[in-house]
């Protein structure tokens, strides 16, 4: 990932895509100018005409627009988008929200170009003469919460009925976390420059800028910086292995499931389902007695063991290729006994663990489990569960999704998917991903426990070429992002409100066989 190219291009086999923060793109944008020679007045007017080609096929006739325009950058990006629809006789006009004299130097000079190319300018817009209204104030520089005039004049743009363009990110969007500062604007479409910005990743951020469109400019990556965050595609599916033609079931990867307490079988079956539907050869649930006859009837192609001694426990250990800890497995005193026999074993060996659930519950109660945990262990908190383990408030973690995923997976030396509404990724060597799939109704009951499975599964994908496999964190990637593709469609079928989490389980073979047929 760090060979010299383009933003927006692929390098051959490399799918992902970069992710950056609003330090890191201003670092780029000056490598940019200073190392490649490209002058700041050519990246401001492909960024414009960058956003003028993603306006265009959405414009009607009779349109009236109204770019609002800040004294930074920003609004130098949106007075060259007023004055190139000006210059091809579509109705655009400017309202300058800072101040003349305070325009950065290539603000100062779009807006000189634009006077010259006599570019409309209001003073005091009526709002709802416009048809489309293009958000050019703030962009990413902004630090400090909205208030005063802004404050207002977002409110008036929000309240506006007509269409709203944001360029680069939402004003009053932090750039980095996603929060709105104080009030943000609410676009319908955001076209950004170069690079995904975090903030335009994690929620509310991601809501207020609508569909995304990513632009290349010309600003390079890499011999510069390394980057460190990345989104996935639906593309990037085609980086699971295909199936061996001449393997069988054992090739496929076997999966033991620790799983699952009194009354409790409903997550060790949804782990066990999305496994198999996922791909895993085999799999065996290492479960109570009380859940073997509801297991075996609702789930026969599984095995179910209520074994628990040492003999039997080593036969089971040794039989499987990956472990899933913890999925409805209680904190009881006999399950910390389960959890801990397999947990601690697989410590000794590398054995890759995917520790969910109670199995993190269980963490938070017994800190001495850390010792355990490593570079074959991944670990999939939801907030509430980091919480408890980290012994941090839900909203400071909230606030801080990629900060704290990132410290954990540092000091376990695991990876740490970090589940929320943007899913974080962190590896023990700083890699980062962001999961920019799924929606709303995957909050649901036993949805982090289909995504245990589908992530044994996807380690299991692996087991045959081991040399060229990817790392536990891009596999763990791999996995959150299948999930929510699953997830995405089932909501189209069933609805926001209507889906379970079996329904994302039954979108799996799809999705894995559009892979196959290359997407």
């Amino acid at each position: 990932m760090t060979a010299l190219y383009l933003s927006g291009e692929r390098k051959s086999g490399d799918y992902v895509k970069e992710i950056v923060t609003c330090s890191q793109m201003k670092t780029l944008d000056a490598a940019t100018m200073e190392k490649m020679g490209i002058p700041s007045c050519v990246l401001m007017e492909r960024a414009a005409l960058k956003v003028v080609e993603e306006m265009i096929p959405l414009l009607k006739e009779k349109e009236r627009i109204l770019v609002v325009c800040g004294s930074g950058n920003n609004g130098g990006d949106g007075t060259a988008v007023a004055r190139l629809l000006h210059l091809k006789g579509i109705k655009a006009e400017i309202f300058l929200a800072g101040k003349e004299e305070k325009m950065t130097r290539e603000t100062a000079r779009q807006w000189k170009i634009a006077v010259n190319y006599h570019v409309p300018r209001v003073n005091n817009p009526v709002w709802s003469e416009y048809t489309t209204i293009v958000d050019a104030i703030f962009g990413v520089g902004l630090a400090r919460p909205v208030q005063g005039s802004y404050e207002q004049l977002i409110r008036e743009m929000n309240d506006a009925a007509a269409f709203k363009v944001a360029v680069d990110i939402p004003s009053g969007v932090d750039g980095d976390s996603g929060l709105e500062l104080g009030i943000a604007f609410r676009a319908d479409l955001t076209v950004t420059f170069a690079y995904r910005k975090r903030g335009l990743c994690f929620y509310p951020g991601r809501m207020y800028a609508g569909q995304v469109v990513v632009s290349d400019i010309g600003i390079y990556s890499s011999g510069i910086q390394n980057p460190d965050t990345w989104h996935l595609e639906t593309e990037d599916l085609k980086l699971l292995p295909d199936r061996v033609p001449y393997g069988n079931k054992g090739t496929f990867g076997k999966v033991l499931l620790v799983a699952g307490s009194e009354g409790m079988c409903g997550a060790a079956f949804l782990s066990a389902r999305a496994c198999l539907k996922a791909g895993a050869g085999m799999v065996k649930i290492q479960t109570v007695e009380e859940n073997r006859i509801p297991l075996q009837t609702l789930i026969p192609e599984a095995m179910v063991s209520c074994a628990f001694d040492e003999t039997a426990n080593e036969e089971m250990f040794n039989w499987c290729d990956v472990l899933v800890i913890g999925p409805g497995l209680g904190v009881s005193g006999k399950s910390r006994e389960r959890a801990q026999w397999f947990l601690s074993r697989a410590g000794m060996c590398g054995k890759p663990v995917i520790l969910d659930a109670d199995g993190l519950n269980l963490l938070a109660l017994h800190e001495e489990w850390k010792k355990y945990l490593g570079e074959h262990v991944i670990l999939t908190p939801h907030i509430g569960e980091m919480s408890r383990i980290c012994e941090r408030s839900i909203g400071e973690i909230q606030n801080t999704m990629v900060e704290t995923a990132c410290a954990y997976a540092a000091e376990t030396k695991a990876v740490c998917v970090l589940k929320d509404a943007c899913t974080v990724v962190a590896d023990p060597q700083g890699n980062i991903y962001l999961n920019l799939s799924g929606n709303a109704g995957m909050a649901t009951a036993g949805s982090g426990d289909v995504l245990s499975g589908i992530l044994a599964s996807v380690i299991c994908m692996f087991l045959a070429d081991k040399e060229t496999a990817p790392d536990n964190g891009k596999k763990a990637a791999l996995g959150v992002f299948l999930h929510g593709l699953c997830g995405d469609a089932a909501a189209e079928k069933q609805g926001l409100r209507g889906m379970t989490a079996r329904d994302i389980i039954h979108f799996l073979p799809d999705i894995l066989h559009g892979k196959e047929e290359n997407i």
